[in-house]
């Protein structure tokens, strides 16, 4: 018995002095994602949602900067939680494969490690409706538009949201 707590203290011992070593220093700081900027952001998704009521649909609007950050998300009234929650996973699919969200649902119809990509993460979704935002060539954010009765109506949103402000992006 006095083994046995001999060799409890002496781990106990050897864990404290490993947890008062001197701390590794800090991984460096990342630099601040890119973004469209809050304004412009807020008036692409107040444009999505307009342009979507307009077409009768209700629909949530998600916009996300590099990081994936949730800039801003907007739901119509009556918008069902559903579509809300898949405009924010189309943004983030656009974001993470660089690219519309129905170009890559076409493309998983024929690529199948992309299909079992899409198939392993709930978050991930390959239908219309989600739209990287890119300065020139750098990608800095995304759009995505859920819960239209038809994702092409998703798709055709989440661009006219784009386009009101894609020549003030910088």
């Amino acid at each position: 018995m006095r083994n046995t707590l001999l060799a409890i203290s002496l781990s106990c011992l050897a864990v404290l002095a490993h947890g008062q070593a001197s701390p590794a220093a800090p991984p460096p700081p990342q630099p601040p994602a890119r973004g469209p900027a809050l304004d412009l952001a807020l008036e692409a998704a107040r444009y999505a949602v307009e342009t979507c009521r307009g077409l009768d649909q209700k629909v949530g609007v998600s916009i996300i900067d590099s990081a994936g950050v949730l800039k801003v998300l907007l739901a119509t009234d009556g918008a069902a939680a559903r579509g809300v929650q898949n405009s924010t996973f189309k943004a983030q699919t656009a974001l993470a494969f660089n690219a519309a969200t129905s170009q890559l649902a076409e493309q998983s119809k024929t690529d199948k490690a992309l299909a079992e990509q899409f198939a392993a993460n709930p978050n991930l979704l390959a239908r219309a409706g989600g739209i990287p935002i890119k300065v020139g060539a750098e990608l800095i954010g995304a759009i995505g538009v859920g819960g239209a009765r038809g994702s092409e109506k998703d798709e055709a949103c989440a661009l006219a949201g784009l386009e009101k402000v894609r020549s003030r992006l910088n």
